[in-house]
């Protein structure tokens, strides 16, 4: 089994520079983006119920997760029918050959330290210094599933479908600074009817104002630069993409953070994206994938 999985990593290797299998933008997206719209749109209806009993909260929690799991499900039924995908699959999840420290670094630590960040920024504008006090509790809820679950688990799934095939099939088209930002469009896109559904993170956001809103879209985009520079520096390494995925989730959760905070740490986040650009241009703005 070991030398078989060798084989498999080995094959995967070999094309590792390659994403023309990656081919099916179109069909990826549009189930991607359409059905967890549908999903949401109905469980954010029964979350408004004035009849929501436990019944409903649990078909609310199933349909929320099944929108959830739709970009990977879509992405799998894509890729495991091919021989090839399959071995570059396998080689995302488990070659950790071209992961280096300042990698992992990065993915554990960035999202944390810009929050504090940001936190000591805002004391300049008045804003309390309570914020660097932990939390006795989640902003949000998530039906019957416990938030932490959620900030475990979700960036696990996401990363397994956005990653594994929505990235790569932009980046099989364009190059890296294009797909970043075109995926970070869909991606505000995809979270948008998670606004309906009562309690979730991006309704409480909604309910904090205008501002704060446009700034949970606008936040995806370093966000999603970042992580495409870290993803693709580790020749496609999910782990990374997962750990900073997950460690932005806590990272807005385990602090007393005001909102303008948070945009707070979206305009540092701006500034270290166009930073990374402008250092690695040759790397964001070339066409071919090697």
């Amino acid at each position: 089994m070991i030398r078989g999985i060798r084989m498999s990593i080995e094959s995967a290797r070999k094309e590792i520079f390659t994403l023309k299998e990656y081919n099916r933008p179109v069909l990826f997206f549009g189930l991607s983006v359409s059905i967890p719209w549908i999903l949401w749109s109905v469980a954010g209806y029964i979350s408004h119920s004035q009849h929501l009993n436990q019944r409903l909260i649990l078909l609310e929690s199933i349909i929320g997760i099944i929108g959830l799991l739709t970009p990977m499900v879509t992405a799998f039924a894509l890729m495991l029918p091919n021989r090839r995908m399959r071995d570059d699959l396998l080689h995302q999840i488990i070659d950790f050959s071209h992961a280096r420290p300042i990698h992992y670094i990065a993915a554990f630590l960035l999202l944390p330290v810009s929050i504090l960040v940001a936190q000591a920024v805002s004391l300049l504008f008045g804003y309390s210094a309570s914020q660097f006090e932990f939390v006795k509790g989640f902003s949000f809820t998530a039906g019957m599933f416990p938030a932490w679950f959620l900030l475990i688990i979700a960036p696990a799934i996401e990363e397994l479908g956005w990653h594994t095939y929505g990235t790569n099939c932009l980046r099989n088209k364009m190059n890296l600074t294009a797909s970043s930002l075109i995926f970070g469009a869909f991606w505000g896109i995809w979270h948008m009817p998670l606004s309906l559904i009562k309690g979730y993170y991006q309704s409480n956001v909604v309910m904090e104002g205008a501002l704060y809103s446009v700034n949970f879209l606008l936040s995806l985009i370093p966000f999603v630069i970042i992580m495409n520079w870290l993803y693709y520096k580790t020749k496609r390494n999910l782990f990374i993409a997962i750990i900073f995925h997950m460690t932005a989730g806590f990272s807005g959760e385990i602090f007393q953070t005001h909102s303008m905070s948070k945009v707070i740490q979206t305009l540092l986040l701006l500034i270290l994206s166009a930073i990374i650009i402008f250092n690695d241009r040759d790397f964001f703005f070339k066409r071919d994938f090697q």
